[in-house]
């Protein structure tokens, strides 16, 4: 889990640095409150911060201020003071801090606290993701699915990678659910699902988007090993028939795939490349992928 830390002292975020390293966290750094506050309004932010209260323009409160602001992921931030009053520990934690250490620190006093900060992150996590799930087959539902490609974008935008999604579409489902019914249907979209997450990586982001569409993020991969899993996820769910209530039934999938390099397009740029490949797809008679025309990484 990635922690933020931000400290004007060279020394100070050297040493802050090593010890976050140490406990096994990966600490991303900011010299002062502007490049916090950038950290923080990005779309895969960190879910930890330690944030010391007194830096030249935006302090420390003035973060903790915009790490409540609406609309974002939930951030545990610790701030570091040298001040002990208790009309100080009040200030901070009205302006949004959710807890405070005072200078100088002992180091396994922070680590416990930022352990508990972890604690309390996962467990908001858990439950954001409980009322994100699709209630049938327990993928993230569009929303959840969509904020992970956003993240994810963010990240290659830093990092210089790559990342693909595939857009798959199960053929002729309506036939399905108006030929056997929809307790049939309902069984095939779940046995679609697992096979789906047997084939992807644990880390590969997979979503229900639709009633017989799901949306597939790739991170770190480009155009060729995206068409790579799209044929392998293809091949998953068309291998052999879905048991159901009326008996098992043949099902096959289209894929459209599309890749970005280094965050160099928005989310629905790189959808939309997708969508268009996956109706090439359809056109050319269905059960098959398509990746997106134009220069892409591979």
């Amino acid at each position: 889990m990635r922690v933020l830390v931000a400290d004007d002292d060279a020394a100070s975020r050297a040493r802050l640095r090593a010890l976050v390293e140490r406990w096994d966290y990966e600490p991303e750094l900011a010299e002062n409150g502007a490049q916090a506050i950038r950290a923080l309004a990005s779309a895969d932010a960190p879910r930890l911060a330690i944030i010391d209260w007194v830096m030249p323009g935006i302090d420390g409160l003035k973060i903790c201020q915009y790490a409540r602001q609406g609309g974002r992921a939930y951030v545990y931030v610790i701030v570091l003071t040298a001040r002990t009053a208790p009309d100080a520990v009040v200030e901070a934690l009205r302006a949004g801090a959710d807890d405070y250490v005072t200078k100088p620190f002992h180091e396994q006093e922070l680590e416990v606290r930022l352990r508990a900060g972890r604690r309390i992150v996962e467990l908001e996590d858990g439950l954001r993701l409980a009322a994100s799930q699709d209630p049938l087959t327990a993928l993230w539902g569009r929303s959840a699915i969509r904020t992970y490609l956003a993240q994810q974008l963010s990240k290659a935008q830093r990092e210089r990678s790559s990342v693909a999604v595939l857009v798959i579409d199960l053929d002729h489902f309506k036939r399905i659910n108006d030929g056997h019914g929809h307790p049939a249907g309902d069984a095939v979209l779940l046995e679609v699902a697992q096979r789906m997450r047997r084939t992807l990586r644990s880390y590969d982001g997979l979503g229900r988007v639709g009633g017989e569409e799901f949306l597939v993020v790739l991170p770190g991969s480009g155009r060729a090993a995206g068409r790579a899993v799209a044929e392998r996820l293809r091949r998953a769910i068309d291998e052999s028939a879905v048991p159901t209530p009326a008996g098992g039934i043949a099902v096959s999938c289209s894929i459209g795939v599309a890749a970005a390099l280094g965050g160099e397009t928005s989310a629905e740029a790189l959808l939309e490349r997708a969508d268009e490949a996956l109706y090439r797809a359809k056109r050319a008679g269905r059960n098959r992928v398509e990746s997106a025309e134009g220069p892409e990484p591979d």
